[in-house]
């Protein structure tokens, strides 16, 4: 991709707006983070279609206006990047929001597309959702901790 192209960011919150082509590019982006040695919920890389396809269809399935929103970045139509924030369900913490799945696909890494991706989903949750904490689900020790430090 040149580097001179513009990153979109878009959300779903419906699974009947998740096309069969993003779902694609979705599972793939999955596996070629897995793959490339990222912590992405796959403990055993090297995983496959079959392993990922069925945990995505779970995650777009589960998408809901209120509840749950996937955040995708896109350089020029190509999937680079996408993010999963869910509304925790119990009314006591129902202000509470988890980020799950931070993912950059490797041909995207360095261009701040996982950056713009949590700017976004901050956005999302404060204006859209009216959380007032987010919990993010991350695996240490992996030299993340400085990246999302810095993003709060």
């Amino acid at each position: 991709m040149p580097h001179g192209s513009t990153l979109d960011l878009a959300q779903i919150a419906d699974p009947l707006r998740a096309t069969p082509e993003l779902r694609r590019q979705l599972i793939d982006c999955w596996i070629a983070v897995t793959n490339s040695g990222g912590a992405a919920g796959f403990p055993f890389p090297p995983v496959r279609d079959d392993e990922v396809a069925p945990v995505a269809d779970q995650l777009v399935g589960r998408l809901h206006p209120q509840q749950s929103r996937l955040i995708t970045a896109r350089f020029d139509g190509v999937l680079a990047g996408w993010v999963i924030l869910s509304r925790d369900p119990y009314r006591l913490v129902g202000h509470w929001g988890t980020v799950n799945h931070l993912q950059t696909h490797p041909a995207f890494r360095g261009r701040g597309v996982g950056s713009a991706l949590v700017r976004d989903l901050q956005r999302i949750a404060r204006d859209e959702l009216e959380l007032e904490q987010l919990h993010l689900a991350a695996r240490g020790g992996e030299g993340l901790e400085d990246f999302y430090g810095r993003l709060g």
